[in-house]
């Protein structure tokens, strides 16, 4: 008996010296199920102006990127500040995306869209590739002076399509307030799908016949950068800054659902 009590002690005192194999991790798991490219909430970052992150740098003309104190409950965030027609984005280079498509997930506030000039265009996110000049902006939006509004919409520039958005009123872009925001880029047909607040905007999906530029066929290029930011194109804006505030951003294979990392 003192034998197969000691041998069952030995037993025991080897499971409790084995470690855990990584797969055991939260993170670990959740990174192998949604096939994530990307993930970041800035909560390990410095609180002040920053040029680079985890995989990413800062794209800045006329703008600036600083990490800031976030709302509560979600540690640290990110403003993205521009003058005038500047820009300022959190670029991601070197992806290569699973068979060309990908979800994104980010939070995100406008404090203020513009109001002039008619027609002031801005991007939100841009995804392109090195093959061809084709970009491919799934979050944006437009200014519209005969709605007196902003609203989102899908667009692309440098492409055979042209340049174009497909804003719709039945998208209203509201500054001031925290939106979650999802766009799924689906190669199959060159379709982009966007979801606010979890739910899914029919009217904003453009795909490789239906989109908002010339009749010739919309594509993707083969995706191998994307920039989450700001930019307005238009010269003399009103206002004449803006700010925009970002967190929590995920970049998978497979859709990632609500924010909060």
């Amino acid at each position: 008996m003192r034998k197969i009590a000691a041998a069952l002690l030995a037993a025991s005192a080897a499971l409790l010296a084995t470690p855990p194999t990584a797969s055991a991790t939260p993170t670990q798991h959740t990174a192998t199920r949604h096939r994530v490219l990307f993930k970041e909430n800035f909560d390990r970052l410095p609180l002040g102006p920053v040029t680079a992150g985890r995989g990413w740098s800062a794209d800045t003309s006329n703008g600036s990127l600083t990490v800031e104190p976030g709302a509560t409950g979600h540690g640290r965030e990110l403003r993205l500040h521009t003058e005038g027609n500047g820009r300022a984005f959190l670029a991601l280079s070197d992806l290569a995306p699973a068979g060309n498509s990908f979800w994104a997930r980010l939070r995100l506030r406008v404090d203020r869209f513009p109001t002039a000039p008619d027609w002031a265009h801005w991007t939100i996110a841009e995804a392109s590739g090195s093959d061809v000049p084709t970009l491919v902006r799934p979050l944006g939006g437009q200014y519209v002076p005969t709605s007196q509004g902003n609203f989102w919409g899908v667009g692309s520039d440098l492409g055979p399509t042209g340049d174009w958005t497909a804003w719709k009123t039945s998208a209203p872009a509201t500054a001031g307030t925290w939106s979650c925001v999802e766009f799924h880029l689906d190669a199959t047909d060159n379709r982009v799908t966007v979801y606010l607040d979890g739910a899914e905007q029919p009217e904003l999906t453009v795909s490789t016949k239906q989109h908002g530029g010339a009749a010739d066929d919309f594509a993707f290029p083969h995706f191998d950068k994307v920039k989450l930011g700001w930019q307005l194109y238009q010269a003399d804006p009103t206002p004449s800054s803006y700010d925009m505030h970002m967190d929590d951003v995920v970049l998978s294979g497979e859709r990632v659902g609500g924010c909060g990392l």
